[in-house]
């Protein structure tokens, strides 16, 4: 067992939180703090360091309860504003994946494939208050004897809604390139031929899972900030992956650890829930996610005063790659480099672009630090960690 310095328990940094006594700093700010003062000291005198991501996040949907019907209706088929909503659950209970397209969407009659609007769109559409429509069929039964039911909802007349996305929140991923001679379309962006551009897509130094990398405090039970809400970890995402290569300061080099996330719709603001539509590809949502780290000692002081200049990622051919696979690194870079505007391949010059935005993870942080020291805010217990292995 680990033998620390400063040694700090989860119950105690919330006591000082209730106190108004917490000393809470973002995550870009631990930075300076634990290259002035060591990691040490950092861990003596900051209880709590913000986190933030905003950035298209397609493993994401919505549980939702449209309300029962007089007489009931057992739904088998459920459309919101054209978009299928996945019904073989209970009588009126659905879920609607962030992915999927509206089946009469004008631009895929114009350019098949093509889609506008999904249900990512209808998540942001009833968190802004927007009536959305809801059309639903079914066979009839004795308990359940109505065949159709047609009207417009929203969010505030759904007994239940509960944003619950299978993975968020990636904990590094590639940075995307072509390297063949026409234009690739992908969940990356347009890529333009002979590496006319790199995309990536995290926001790197101030995410969540680059200053917890090895999860030790984040699991089961962590309290987030969720959409503009507050939300919470239900466990490790989809795809969770932590057995990857890693430099020395514990941070994984390539895509690694994810979040599965839940929490209450009506709570949540449109700004950190918005519907996206990705050339090429289709329809995604961009969520707004907040991890609050609790620096319980030095370790975890020291992990979130990783920089950009330390975090690496792989840059990957689009254009070959995929979707015959994950192909491999033709460089690695670090995310200084990926924000500089340019990163520089087999000798030339590349542009560069994020996916995600770095202001708004700046400004999440920033409203999870609110939060906590207005004493709105206490750090969640996780009950089980996440795999590390």
């Amino acid at each position: 067992m680990a033998h620390f310095q400063v040694n700090k328990t989860i119950k105690e940094i919330n006591e000082k939180i209730k106190k108004g006594q917490a000393v809470v700093v973002t995550a870009e700010e631990m930075i300076g703090i634990v290259k002035k003062k060591g990691a040490v000291k950092a861990a003596k005198e900051v209880d709590v360091v913000t986190t933030g991501t905003f950035s298209p996040m397609c493993s994401s949907g919505a549980f939702i309860n449209i309300g029962h019907t007089k007489p009931g209706i057992k739904a088998a088929k459920i459309w919101l504003n054209g978009v299928p909503t996945y019904a073989g659950l209970a009588a009126v209970d659905a879920y609607i994946g962030a992915t999927e397209p509206r089946e009469d969407d004008p631009l895929n009659k114009i350019y098949p494939g093509e889609f506008l609007y999904g249900g990512g769109h209808v998540i942001h559409d009833l968190v802004a208050g927007k009536p959305v429509h809801l059309k639903a069929v079914a066979y009839g039964t004795h308990c359940y004897p109505k065949k159709y039911v047609e009207k417009r909802i929203r969010l505030r007349d759904l007994p239940y809604a509960q944003l619950c996305n299978p993975r968020n929140a990636y904990q590094n991923y590639n940075c995307a390139i072509n390297l063949t001679k026409k234009t690739v379309f992908t969940y990356m962006g347009t890529l333009k031929p002979n590496m006319g551009n790199a995309n990536y897509c995290t926001s790197g130094q101030i995410s969540p899972l680059f200053n917890d990398p090895f999860y030790k405090t984040i699991g089961i039970g962590t309290r987030i900030f969720l959409g503009g809400g507050i939300g919470y970890v239900i466990g490790p995402g989809t795809q969770h992956n932590p057995s990857v290569p890693r430099t020395e300061r514990g941070v994984p080099i390539k895509p690694a650890g994810t979040l599965m996330v839940m929490g209450d719709m009506k709570n949540m603001a449109p700004r950190w829930l918005v519907g996206v539509s990705i050339l090429g590809y289709g329809c995604s949502l961009a969520v707004g996610i907040g991890v609050p780290i609790p620096i319980l000692n030095e370790e975890i002081a020291e992990f979130t005063g990783i920089s950009d200049e330390e975090i690496v990622t792989q840059v990957v051919d689009y254009g070959r790659a995929y979707p015959k696979g994950e192909g491999e690194s033709i460089a690695q870079v670090t995310y200084a480099q990926l924000k500089s505007g340019t990163i520089s391949i087999n000798g030339k010059e590349v542009k560069t672009a994020p996916l995600s935005s770095y202001v708004r993870a700046r400004q999440i942080c920033f409203i999870l630090k609110d939060w906590i020291e207005s004493q709105n805010f206490l750090l969640g217990e996780p009950q089980e960690t996440l795999p590390s292995i």
